[in-house]
């Protein structure tokens, strides 16, 4: 079908996808004239509105709305897929040609809820509906390796997310790393460079604090070249982190304030903001500025708890206790000291349930995604679809999720370890 355009030129109007036929009322305009000619079918519009309130509402905090999004455009896009002819067992070898473009606009967006549901269920620490909702992404990704060839990378970071989650510090390095090498993006290269790093940390030794500091050398050093400011708040994080490992403690304290200002002030991702707050009141706290430490680590408390954050609760939790011990509060300390014993037996118990499923060594093992490309199928990289020219974007709310002070990740905390070599940066 052929239509005229503000100019008076005519234009190929696409008329028919996967053979749904769409009239004109099922099709919302992206612009007005001189760029008419461009949409999308109304439910993929709906869909995206979705995702736009959980891209929004999910660093704030807002699980509960983000999860009725999430089911809603997941449900809608399902509808759609099926009308596609994309069913259970369907794969892009038996796609018909005119379905390819559509098929890629859908599962795009199916992908983009899947990585928000991850991330929100990874924040609220629970960690087998975000293996699920993972392991769905990956199966997709298998099924249609071409059209979703731009997801590779992000779920590959999403591993390593999952990873780092559950205490799998080097499996999670590992992950990051791949997911470096699967994206030409800069950001999100930078991005997955930091969170390795952070697992690098987070592993305590010397070797490890060594590789951290590798990756976020050249982060910091071009960290005011990107657009935003998430890389910028991500590195600095980071850095003060390693800073404190080195005993770097007044150093450490001022590359946090500045990252904590910046998130505060123009990204508003509590979960972050309550991590920087709890490294500051450990600060504070090590060098002896009670009356701020107490003041700093309830305020971060309080975030941990809106999010149910529970690995950030008990950190938060661990430091109160130090800080109530040094002021010879006893009271507190105990009252402290037994809540902080009820949320790490809750999170054991999650991390038990999580290492017990079927799915967790194939999330975390060492091996990249294995993925036969098919051959007969005649899609060119170039026209696939929408999905070959976006990297999805990177969940930003538990992206520096820090481990809670349990046996195995104490060191992070640990304010008194032994120096290490102080190189800086």
């Amino acid at each position: 079908m052929t239509r005229l355009s503000s100019s008076g030129k005519g234009y190929l109007e696409p008329a028919y996808f996967g053979n749904v036929r769409r009239t004109w009322e099922d099709r919302l305009e992206l612009a007005p004239p001189p760029i008419d000619g461009e949409w999308l079918p109304k439910s993929a519009v709906y869909a995206l509105v979705d995702l736009m309130v959980v891209v929004v509402g999910r660093p704030k905090g807002l699980f509960k709305e983000c999860g009725k999004r999430i089911q809603s455009g997941l449900q809608a896009i399902q509808v759609e897929l099926v009308k596609l002819g994309i069913t259970d067992g369907v794969r892009e070898v038996d796609l018909q040609h005119s379905a390819i473009w559509m098929a890629g606009v859908y599962l795009t967006l199916l992908m983009q809820f899947l990585e928000n549901k991850v991330a929100v269920e990874l924040t609220r620490s629970e960690f087998v509906e975000a293996q699920e909702a993972l392991v769905q992404m990956i199966n997709w990704f298998i099924r249609f390796p071409t059209i979703l060839q731009a997801c590779e990378g992000v779920i590959e970071m999403l591993r390593g997310q999952y990873a780092h989650s559950v205490g799998c510090f080097r499996e999670a390095a590992f992950h990051f790393i791949e997911a470096v090498k699967l994206t030409e993006s800069k950001s999100m290269q930078a991005m997955c460079q930091v969170y390795a790093a952070v697992s690098y940390i987070c592993i305590g030794d010397a070797e490890s604090s060594s590789q951290a500091l590798d990756l976020i050398g050249p982060v910091y050093r071009i960290m005011d070249s990107f657009v935003g400011v998430r890389e910028k708040t991500s590195v600095l994080f980071a850095n003060g982190l390693l800073l404190m490992k080195q005993q770097n403690l007044q150093e450490a304290r001022i590359r946090l304030a500045t990252g904590l200002q910046i998130t505060h002030n123009h990204l508003g991702n509590l979960q972050l903001v309550s991590q920087y707050l709890t490294i500051l009141g450990s600060l504070a706290l090590a060098l002896h500025d009670t009356v701020q430490a107490r003041e700093i680590l309830r305020s971060s408390l309080t975030l941990a708890k809106k999010l149910y954050d529970i690995p950030t609760q008990i950190w938060v939790l661990s430091v109160l206790t130090a800080l109530y011990q040094e002021l010879g509060e006893r009271g507190n300390e105990m009252e402290n000291s037994e809540y902080q014993r009820k949320k790490a037996d809750d999170l054991q118990k999650r991390l038990a349930d999580a290492h017990s499923s079927i799915h967790h060594i194939e999330l975390v093992d060492k091996v990249k995604l294995e993925v036969q490309q098919p051959h007969e199928l005649d899609i060119k990289r170039s026209n696939a679809g929408p999905s070959m020219r976006v990297n999805l974007d990177i969940p930003e709310s538990i992206g520096l999720s820090t481990p809670s002070p349990a046996p195995s990740s104490s060191r992070l905390v640990d304010l008194d370890t032994g120096r290490r070599g102080k190189r800086k940066i």
